[in-house]
């Protein structure tokens, strides 16, 4: 049985949302440079902001996140990394090529992460973690 990745502690205070908000921002605007991500993808993927938040978000990194959108940045990064293990050539692409795994069904990782919401991040996550053999 592959082992659940680690949930994020959660942040004790304001303090610890402030402290962890501008690196993950910034690894999330990162992430969604490297896969070419739209606005209205960026927007699902971050929870649902609206397109003035992303922008300024994007101007500014220095948002503080909430909790669950601290997460959702944590399944995004843990999903990164695994695709740079696996496909270092290509780990770009893959989250926008139909996959016909049956997890997927036909659809590519982006749509299933951008209409599924955080289950579908977790099960994208958890799926990658077990191509790794779990050591990820």
């Amino acid at each position: 049985m592959i082992p659940e990745p680690k949930p994020l502690e959660p942040p004790s205070g304001p303090a610890d949302l402030e402290r962890l908000s501008g690196p993950a921002i910034r690894a999330f605007f990162k992430i969604a440079e490297c896969w070419g991500l739209s606005g209205a993808e960026q927007q699902a993927l971050l929870g649902g902001i609206s397109r003035s938040t992303l922008q300024r978000w994007k101007r500014e990194q220095d948002a503080i996140l909430s909790q669950d959108q601290l997460e959702r940045v944590s399944y995004l990064l843990g999903i990164y990394k695994n695709l740079q293990i696996l496909l270092p050539t290509t780990s770009d692409s893959w989250v926008k090529r139909p996959n016909s795994d049956p997890h997927f069904e036909g659809r590519t990782a982006l749509e299933v992460m951008v209409t599924g919401g955080m289950t579908a991040l977790r099960q994208v996550r958890l799926y990658l973690d077990a191509q790794c053999g779990g050591w990820a």
